[in-house]
Formats: structure tokens, C-alpha cells, sequence
């Protein structure tokens, strides 16, 4: 399955259809029908960003995009409810995993196979500045796509606080936290991940419970955003297995 739709038309009708849209991308100073996209974007919540033609060229491997390229989800989002219903349906209380910002499709796949193999009951990522579930990040998911919920937020920090009033805490992996294996991760619990270079942003690092941390002795002094939260999910699995 493609994830790029390419062309004024198509995008149009891609849109009205209802079709899960990741972003769009259109020519700068482009006009005309342009300006109906961009209305019916915002109407739907979809970002917009804007690119040089020779951007739009290589996006779309010609020049006959007519200045606007869409990106699709290669699987359809879910919403809050549907982690919930996930979480209840095992009899557990929700685990869920917040990733802030990553931009690696190939991080966001294997994140979404780990959740699925410990027990994590959804991964909720923003709509901006992060990456979508696109055709890579399913392959890289190796199938855990289709059974892992996977919400799309406009804000990060309002989400947590939907969270935190719903009885989660809520923990935040940096390096300067309560080593993650001291710390109790049961009950409704969040883990927020932040992006591979910046880490987890400022704001909503203040509106994470607590910070838990990975201790590092070696001489690099960070793991790969996918490695922690591993790392960090398999902890949650077996305190709630009381190993």
C-alpha cells in the first residue's frame, strides 16, 4: 500500500473520504485550489507544511504533483476509549506508552512491537513534529500494528492531564530520575519517551508524576529511544507479574 497521495484532485478527495491523512505538503506561494485544501485540512485537523518544488520533486519521484503531496496512514488510529476497553478487557489496569516526538519510523515500529509484546494496551504519539504510521513503520512493527492501539493527539500535555484526572501517574524516562527498577510502575500507569535527539520537551516533562532513569556506565550516554522503552516496559511487565 502507498502512503503518499500526490496531486490537487486526489488530495481533495481523499480528504472528503475520511481517509486517515498523516500531513500535507504544499508548494510554497502555490495558489489556486491550494486554498481549498488548506480549508479543508484545517477542518479536519490535518497539518499542513510547507516545501520548495524541489522538495515536492523528490517527494513525489516527478515533477507532476501539481504543488501538494498528502501522506496516509498505512493503518487507521484509535481512540483513548479503545485502550481503555483494551486495558479492560484483560483485567488489568492500563499500561500505556507516550512517545514525544519521534520522528524515526523504524523507532516507532519496533515501539509498537514491544508494547504489544509486554502488555502495554496502547502508544498514543502527536499529530506534529512526529512520525505516523506509515508502510515502514508497520513492516518495522512486524505485525503489532494491527493489534496495538495506537491514539493521534493534537497536544502531549493536555492528554497527560486527561490522564492524570482518569487516575494514571504518569512517568517521564530522562536522565535525571529515580533509577526505573527502584521506582513502583504499577496501578494506571503512562511512560513517556521522548524523541531521539531532543528528548522529552520541557513542558511536558513538568507535567509528568516522577522521572525514572536508566542508569549508564558506560562511555555513550544514551540508548536508542526504542532500547529505553523497552527497557522500561519489560520493568512495568514484571512488577505487575511480582517478580
Amino acid at each position: 500500500m502507498s502512503d503518499i497521495i500526490i496531486g490537487r484532485n486526489p488530495v481533495i478527495e481523499a480528504i472528503k473520504s475520511g481517509r486517515e491523512i498523516d500531513k500535507i505538503i504544499i508548494q510554497n506561494n502555490a495558489t489556486g485550489s491550494v486554498g481549498k485544501i488548506r480549508s479543508l485540512a484545517k477542518e479536519n485537523g490535518i497539518v499542513v507544511n510547507g516545501a520548495d518544488k524541489a522538495g515536492l520533486d523528490r517527494l513525489a519521484g516527478s515533477g507532476a504533483h501539481q504543488g501538494v503531496v498528502a501522506f496516509v496512514s498505512a493503518h487507521e488510529y484509535s481512540e483513548l476509549e479503545d485502550i481503555y476497553q483494551k486495558a479492560e478487557k484483560a483485567g488489568e489496569d492500563p499500561f500505556i506508552v507516550i512517545l514525544d516526538n519521534i520522528e524515526d519510523p523504524h523507532n516507532l515500529g519496533a515501539i509498537i512491537r514491544t508494547a504489544e509484546c509486554a502488555g502495554a494496551h496502547g502508544v498514543i504519539i502527536p499529530k506534529r513534529r512526529a512520525c505516523g504510521l506509515t508502510d515502514v513503520v508497520a513492516k518495522a512493527s512486524a505485525g503489532a500494528i494491527e493489534y496495538m492501539p495506537v491514539v493521534r493527539v493534537a497536544n502531549i500535555p493536555q492528554l497527560i492531564e486527561k490522564l492524570q484526572a482518569d487516575g494514571f501517574w504518569i512517568a517521564a524516562c530522562d536522565m535525571d530520575g529515580v533509577t526505573y527498577y527502584e521506582q513502583d510502575l504499577q496501578g494506571k500507569l503512562a511512560i513517556v519517551i521522548g524523541s531521539e535527539g531532543e528528548g522529552i520537551s520541557r513542558l511536558v516533562k513538568e507535567k509528568c508524576d516522577f522521572i525514572v532513569a536508566l542508569p549508564m556506565t558506560g562511555k555513550i550516554s544514551s540508548l536508542n529511544a526504542s532500547n529505553a522503552a523497552a527497557v522500561l516496559m519489560y520493568e512495568v511487565r514484571r512488577q505487575r507479574d511480582g517478580r
